[in-house]
């Protein structure tokens, strides 16, 4: 008996039952696609399992046999049904795995021997994280222990990561008190940044971020402590902050603190390349090293250095390591022989070499750039989505205080307007097989996503460009009044008035002032002394129409464009903001900045 792994195609020919191509046939089925043939005609009901294995895959191996010229289906009919369904609704071959037995094989014996023996993925993230953990140790690969276990690749580079996080740390999600996201987000964190989490997680008067909060604590990299240095800071020009309350002061530049580091790593790139390491390597900045995916080995057997780089300034060295697929391939050509492994490991340029040809490519690269802007517009824009050493863009995500404002916000129409068009960017990048879009940095995802947009017209790759500024665009700053007023917005289409926004009004001048707007200067007048509840009554009766004619148009100062204050000379965020950068958007024709706006003027109750 033998296993093959077979491709089921998204179309399968009409063969009989018992037939198969011939050899010569230059459109000749596989084993396994002749193994369908033992399906009826009116293929058996799958409708219990289907759902799952489109969703898991099969974790049984399918058991066929030759039958005439072709293969018969033994044991795992309804699978493999199954598995014609999902292939024609996909478009996409499956590759599954069969034993096929001899024509002298026991059926009953083979199929409970692989039943016995078939590798079952276990239940947990963290049984996952055990059995792949055995597998990797015994120097199988991500790709061999995905086809061990039937799950994908991603799948194991996943759970493999748990390998980053401490033991506590892993204790902790084993016993359910912590929450899947926060684990994975803790799989970026160093070994020091894991440590200071567990401390707040165990504290009694802090809390540990968790979830989304978890991984933008983590990578943030706002603020970078002078332990962090590499290079004599006696030496650095830059502005340090003292921390009255720590060990080490802040660095009040980061990109000053940048051009630093790289400079005092570079030189440690030297001195390890000096020190015999043929090769030595400096990760991307928030890339962490895949710790599974490499084996040690010492200088003299191949092993490189892997210099980890984290957005909090923290280097790693990682000396003496080795991707498991090179050492395999080093251990056979060698034939056990270390001298051999070493030759062969050699490369061709030495480190400043690589660093001149390295240069003058990307010179050259850039400098082209300049003539080719529909390129680098694209290029930027997978920037802008993807990040890099030279770039770090965050979405905007809204967090509010109160539940209230989170649901109102979350329900608003321009909410709905974001997640639709998000959904059409998906889409586009799916259409050129860009599954997953994720702002980690990666060079390969950085590529994939830049070879995509390079695929797409000029208007599909401006309206990802709109969508990936409009995702992007800082909250509660004068960039917003800007925009407003450039794109000429109608908030009225946006935002109508809630009893929630009501609420929220708390200063007597402001609802005296709306009052006054609404209905007239002297309602305000004679609802002077009322109650700030009594005047926000008025206002939602002449906004619903209660005893006089509705007015839902009507829009606060607050919430025109460009916006005005209530109260003069009082603070008001929109107004002042739009009060410092008006001048740069009006002629002096028109120019009418938030305090030479008409206001209702009123003492304050």
């Amino acid at each position: 008996m033998g296993a093959w792994p077979f491709a089921l195609p998204a179309r399968t020919g009409g063969l009989s039952h018992g037939t198969a191509r011939t050899e010569n046939d230059p459109h000749r089925a596989t084993p396994y696609q002749q193994a369908q043939h033992a399906a009826q005609p009116q293929g058996p009901d799958v409708s219990d399992i289907l759902p799952s294995i489109r969703e898991k895959g099969i974790r049984q191996t399918l058991l066929v046999r030759p039958e005439g010229d072709g293969y018969g289906v033994v044991a795992g009919r309804r699978r493999f049904h199954a598995l014609e369904i999902i292939a024609a609704e996909t478009g996409n071959s499956i590759a599954v795995p069969c034993a096929i037995m001899e024509a002298d094989d026991d059926a009953a014996a083979v199929e409970a021997s692989l039943i016995e023996n078939v590798a079952r993925l276990p239940a947990t993230e963290m049984e996952q994280y055990t059995a792949f953990g055995k597998l990797a140790q015994t120097g199988r690969t991500v790709d061999e222990i995905a086809g061990h276990f039937g799950v994908t690749e991603l799948k194991v580079q996943r759970i493999l990561a748990l390998a980053n996080l401490s033991g506590p740390i892993r204790s902790l999600y084993a016993k359910d008190e912590i929450d899947p996201e926060t684990i994975r987000a803790l799989t970026l964190a160093t070994k020091d940044q894991q440590a200071d989490w567990l401390a707040l997680f165990r504290s009694e008067t802090e809390r540990a971020p968790m979830g989304r909060a978890c991984k933008a604590w983590i990578t943030g990299g706002a603020t970078i402590t002078t332990d962090k240095a590499l290079f004599d800071l006696a030496t650095y020009e830059g502005k340090v902050a003292a921390d009255l309350f720590g060990e080490s002061g802040v660095f009040a530049d980061a990109e000053a603190f940048w051009k630093a580091q790289s400079v005092a790593l570079a030189a440690r790139v030297e001195a390890y390349t000096e020190a015999g390491w043929r090769d030595v390597q400096v990760l991307e900045r928030g890339k962490y090293f895949a710790s599974w995916e490499h084996v040690k080995r010492p200088r003299t057997k191949g092993g490189s250095v892997i210099i980890e780089v984290r957005h909090d300034g923290t280097v790693t060295f990682h000396e003496g390591y080795i991707t498991q697929a090179a050492a395999r391939k080093l251990d056979k050509a060698s034939g056990g022989k270390d001298d051999q492994a070493t030759t062969d490991i050699k490369p061709e340029m030495s480190g400043p070499l690589a660093q001149y040809i390295g240069q003058h490519r990307h010179g050259a690269a850039r400098a082209t750039l300049l003539g080719h802007p529909g390129i680098a517009l694209r290029l930027m824009v997978a920037h802008a989505m993807v990040g890099s050493a030279q770039w770090t863009v965050r979405r905007h995500e809204f967090i509010a205080r109160k539940e209230d404002i989170q649901a109102s916000v979350d329900g608003s129409r321009a909410t709905a307007e974001m997640n639709s068009a998000e959904d059409h960017v998906r889409s586009l990048f799916a259409a050129h097989g860009v599954l997953s879009l994720r702002a980690n940095g990666d060079a390969y995802h950085l590529n994939q996503v830049f070879a995509a947009l390079l695929g797409m017209d000029d208007a599909e790759t401006m309206s990802v460009l709109a969508f990936v500024m409009a995702d992007t665009l800082e909250a509660g700053g004068a960039i917003v009044e800007a925009v407003a007023v450039a794109t000429e917005t109608d908030m009225a289409v946006y935002w109508t008035p809630e009893p929630v926004f009501l609420d929220l009004v708390r200063d007597k001048r402001a609802i005296n002032a709306m009052v006054a707007d609404i209905a007239s200067p002297s309602t305000a007048k004679a609802a002077l002394t009322d109650t700030g509840k009594a005047q926000k009554e008025l206002i939602w009766s002449r906004i619903i129409g209660e005893g006089c004619e509705a007015n839902p148009d009507w829009r606060p100062g607050w919430m025109q464009v460009p916006p005005t204050r209530l109260v003069e000379d009082a603070g008001s965020p929109p107004a002042d903001a739009w009060a410092r950068i008006a001048s740069l958007f009006t002629s002096d024709e028109d120019d009418v900045s938030a305090e030479d706006q008409p206001v209702a003027e009123q003492d304050a109750a």
